[in-house]
């Protein structure tokens, strides 16, 4: 009993500490508030321009079919209703995240899990892009002098976002908080006001856009306008595949933040395009729908002002959704071995670093691929996303299908309907914007899906090769090789000294080794070595090409030829500060890769810290 007793004594502050960490890596986590901030400005930003690309589309029939904007936004807002339902059961069945990609692979198989991922990878870069380059525009819009430096701006905007989300997912939802809550009291408040006014009080912009009216609105018409006003749902999906991101318990949290999204999405979306209906707003020159409906609502003065820079703003950080969801796709994929493995590494805060990296340097090359310029980025903008819809409902359908729990059959008819709508918004979006750049997507997508396969064939090959999970065969004893710790001196410093200490704690023969590369500094560093003494003869090793890494390589390579098991002791100093880094010399991480690459030797780093 008392052995009992003291092993249970043992045991709890070790469960204590576990809880502590938990807690500890908790608090960078999302709340249902903060995930609301992190991951939903990409759908809720997206009311600045899709009851717009509806309008678009329907003038093409004349002003009279403007009035289609609202019934055809109700489907929209129907659809979205059927897909925040969908992905609650996403996160219910899959709370490690993943979205599509996390059901395509375990409902529809290998092939469409490869195209769920690729699709995503786009619409999460093309979030960045799009976001950052219209929020850009819009900006220059109101400061015309910034009109000529749209490309600095995206780029400077994309590197604050990748610091804060280095930071961590927590720390940035704080950030965004403020505006989030701005811009959607703004919206709210441009619809009631323009609700109650029976005319716009304001008319901003220049004449009507020109258009080559039809004489009736054909379902072909009503389908694309369909389509068009469908990238307001871009962003939907974020929220379910960043479970992981939230607090404990992260279901019911991030739950909550999906319902909350559906809400406020269909509700701003209805309310704008009521008002659109309403008023009969149509497309002006050098202002949007958005601007002209507040300034309906609040006239030309600082209100007005005020809600177009929070929609710039919002624009901006709606860039933020695409960090709290791909580097969590990522994760997975790595863990897959369908991307290198460092993708799923996760430093303290927790943060998967290498992915939002990888994801700031992408979406910078696109933008500057098409110089920051929106409308060459929004043909395939969001037929990547209707990808993953109609995989992931499908998928569901398929699970619901095995599964055959109670009440799966009017789950399966929700899911069933929600992908045949995804999946008609696709092919018509693709097929009207194929000759506008859409067609990259059939190089795009298939490129990724080859780069996943291969990469996965990759892991594969070095798992067999290594016979990873097997268990090998009983090692031959062998005659006992002499060791010896070769300890490289450049110069007599407490980096030196500290070196050699090291090295007398390990087991072997101990050689202090110097190259000649300048005879001048060798004859004073073996002048102060004899003055020194440490016990530990210098042995100077001829360099006549003048490289430390080529004469160390080559003693070394002589040394392991011999029979000696070698120990190669680097010793580099460590600044405490990242930015002192770069004013230390590289030669360490050289001379450590090129010993790895071309000799058996084990390589061991001492670090000395320097404030």
């Amino acid at each position: 009993m008392v052995e009992t007793s003291n092993a249970r004594t043992r045991e709890l502050p070790i469960a204590d500490r576990r809880v502590r960490r938990h807690q500890r890596g908790d608090k960078y986590r999302l709340t249902a508030v903060g995930g609301l901030a992190a991951l939903s400005l990409d759908a809720l930003s997206s009311v600045a321009y899709g009851p717009e690309a509806i309008v678009l589309v329907l003038v093409a029939a004349g002003t009279a079919a403007v009035s289609l904007t609202f019934p055809i936004a109700c489907a929209i807002t129907a659809l979205l209703l059927v897909l925040v339902l969908s992905y609650r059961q996403v996160i219910a069945v899959h709370p490690d995240g993943g979205g599509a990609y996390a059901v395509s692979k375990r409902q529809l198989g290998r092939g469409a899990a490869l195209l769920a991922a690729a699709s995503l990878v786009v619409d999460y870069v093309l979030t960045v892009a799009v976001s950052l380059s219209a929020g850009a525009a819009s900006l220059a819009s109101a400061f015309p002098e910034l009109a000529d430096n749209l490309l600095l701006l995206t780029l400077l905007a994309l590197a604050v976002l990748t610091v804060v989300n280095l930071i961590g997912v927590a720390e940035s939802a704080k950030v965004l908080m403020g505006p989030a809550i701005l811009f959607v009291g703004l919206i709210v408040a441009v619809i009631v006001v323009g609700l109650t006014r029976s005319h716009p009080v304001a008319v901003i912009g220049t004449a009507h856009r020109p258009f080559d009216p039809i004489t009736a609105v054909g379902i072909i018409l009503v389908l694309k306008a369909f389509a068009a006003g469908c990238s307001a749902l871009t962003g939907v999906e974020a929220i379910a595949n960043a479970v992981p991101s939230f607090r404990t318990p992260r279901v019911r949290r991030a739950q909550h933040t999906e319902v909350a999204l559906g809400l406020l999405l269909g509700t701003l979306l209805l309310g704008l395009s009521w008002l659109i209906r309403k008023h009969g707003v149509v497309p002006r020159e050098d202002v949007t729908v958005l601007a002209q409906l507040s300034a309906a609502a609040f006239g030309t003065g600082w209100l007005f002002y005020l809600t177009n820079l929070a929609v710039t703003a919002v624009l901006v950080l709606a860039a933020n959704t695409s960090f709290g969801g791909l580097p969590i796709l990522l994760s997975l994929l790595a863990k897959d071995r369908r991307i290198p493995s460092l993708f799923a590494l996760r430093s303290e805060r927790p943060v998967f670093r290498y992915g939002v990296g990888a994801l700031a340097a992408v979406a910078a090359l696109v933008l500057i691929a098409v110089d920051a310029e929106t409308h060459r980025l929004l043909p395939v903008y969001a037929v990547g996303v209707f990808i993953g819809f109609t995989l992931c409902q499908t998928g569901l359908v398929r699970h619901w299908w095995r599964d055959r729990g109670s009440g799966w059959v009017p789950r399966a008819a929700l899911n069933g309907f929600g992908a045949i709508l995804t999946a008609v918004a696709a092919l018509v979006l693709l097929a009207e914007k194929f000759t506008e750049g859409a067609w990259l997507l059939l190089i795009i997508i298939p490129a990724l899906i080859v780069l996943f396969a291969r990469t996965e064939g990759y892991y594969r090959g070095v798992a067999d090769q290594l016979h990873l999970g097997i268990l090998p065969a009983r090692p031959r004893q062998a005659p006992v090789a002499r060791e010896m710790v070769i300890v490289p001196v450049v110069t007599m410093s407490e980096v030196t000294a500290r070196a050699l200490q090291a090295a007398l704690r390990m087991r072997g023969e101990i050689v202090a080794v110097a190259a000649a590369i300048d005879q001048e500094s060798i004859t004073r560093l073996s002048a102060q070595w004899k003055q020194w003494d440490p016990g530990i003869p210098l042995t100077v090793l001829p360099c006549p090409h003048r490289s430390l890494v080529a004469t160390l390589v080559g003693y070394v390579r002589k040394q392991t030829a011999a029979g000696h098991e070698v120990t190669v002791l680097l010793a580099q100093v460590e600044p405490r500060r990242w930015w002192h880094r770069p004013l230390h010399n590289p030669r360490g991480p050289v001379l450590a890769a090129a010993l790895r690459a071309r000799t058996d030797a084990v390589v061991a780093n001492l670090a000395v810290r320097v404030d």
